[in-house]
């Protein structure tokens, strides 16, 4: 270890101990997949897979069609065949496949769901989650304070809380004019959270968004967090089911490529950091993309009830086909659709796809490391 770096604490979540307080994002589509997750569960930090289009991945990758509750209880098990800590995030926003994709994780003795792209009000109602840790994702004290009081009237209690500001990849939690603000820095927004947190039985508090380093880890654990939650980092490794077009865009993407989408956006209505070259996003930002909606993961009920509608598949004004661009980022159709990149914003300091062990070492302190 160097003598610059810090021992970082252990980090415990529903009576289960992690060594290195690292949980790596769930990075949707298929990037985050058990691969990437086994191999950070076995260095000992909480591997994380995606729920979103799982279903798709694992028949693509069987041979044979599996339902989304047998794709959800494969990986989360596959997750945990070498030991450690493992389980997986379902966004909210994925209205149609949410529950199943709960009951299958559960089942398969997910150590945690983390759950956000909306306030996941009805979670623990869903199926008793028996060992399996219930994480929120919140963006702010009073999302949490929502959550608590609605998750009181169920009888039961976050087991933690991930609060994620906005240089964060993916779906922001923040209005397009509200994530340059100095009050949503990471650093800003962690007080009020911890103070909640501790309101409603000092709930472990996880930050993400923006964190880089051994360093960034523990200045954050130093303000009060309890653990860290990293998603481009883990993007950026070779364990990650990313393609290699996906992994070669982060390492040429400049600080200038890194935007956040907004009209073009995601279908979700909420903002989306993207590198800015995607081919998805080129072609939804010419308006040279025809409207179309195959895959209907982020589809809401129509009128009558049923699962059909999506602003992508109505109009190319204002949306890109978050479904077949990702999926396309992570090898599942590529002569079909054109990718969609997502990152966070350090993307721009990634120089080369490495191992997860060499990157737990890294940011566990146990190796020394000239931040790029």
């Amino acid at each position: 270890m160097s003598e610059s770096a810090t021992t970082l604490p252990q980090l415990t979540i529903k009576g289960k101990t992690i060594s290195v307080p690292v949980i790596q994002g769930g990075m949707g589509v298929g990037v985050s997949l058990y691969p990437l997750a086994r191999a950070v569960a076995r260095e000992g930090g909480v591997g994380i897979v995606s729920s979103a289009c799982l279903d798709r991945l694992v028949s693509k990758r069987n041979g044979k069609k599996v339902s989304t509750y047998e794709a959800a209880y494969e990986e989360v098990s596959l997750s945990k065949e070498a030991g450690g800590y493992a389980g997986i995030n379902i966004m909210v926003a994925l209205v149609r496949d949410y529950e199943d994709s709960v009951k299958g994780a559960i089942d398969a003795g997910a150590d945690v769901i983390i759950s956000g792209a909306g306030l996941p009000l009805s979670l623990p109602s869903i199926q008793k989650p028996k060992d399996t840790a219930l994480v929120p994702i919140v963006s702010s004290a009073r999302a949490l304070e929502l959550i608590c009081k609605k998750w009181e009237r169920l009888g039961y209690r976050p087991d933690a809380v991930v609060l994620e500001g906005p240089l964060a990849g993916g779906h922001l939690g923040f209005k397009m004019d509200q994530i340059d603000l100095e009050s949503n820095k990471l650093e800003n927004l962690l007080p009020p959270v911890k103070d909640m947190a501790i309101k409603y039985g000092n709930i472990p508090v996880i930050v993400a968004g923006g964190i880089y380093t051994h360093a960034d880890i523990a200045r954050f654990l130093k303000m009060g967090a309890d653990g860290v939650q990293m998603g481009t980092r883990f993007l950026a490794t070779e364990e990650s089911s990313a393609s290699s077009d996906y992994k070669s865009a982060v390492i040429s993407a400049k600080e200038e490529d890194i935007i956040v989408a907004h009209k073009p956006g995601s279908p979700c209505g909420l903002p989306f950091r993207v590198i800015k070259q995607s081919p998805m996003y080129v072609s939804a930002l010419k308006r040279l993309r025809t409207p179309k909606c195959d895959k209907g993961y982020v589809l809401l009920k129509d009128e009558n009830g049923k699962f059909n509608r999506c602003p992508a598949k109505e109009s190319n004004e204002n949306c890109f086909c978050i479904c077949n661009g990702l999926l396309s980022s992570a090898g599942y159709n590529p002569d079909k659709e054109e990718p969609l990149f997502t990152v966070g914003t350090n993307a721009c300091r990634v120089d080369k796809i490495i191992p997860v062990k060499t990157l737990m070492d890294e940011l566990a302190g146990k190796v020394l490391v000239t931040a790029s």
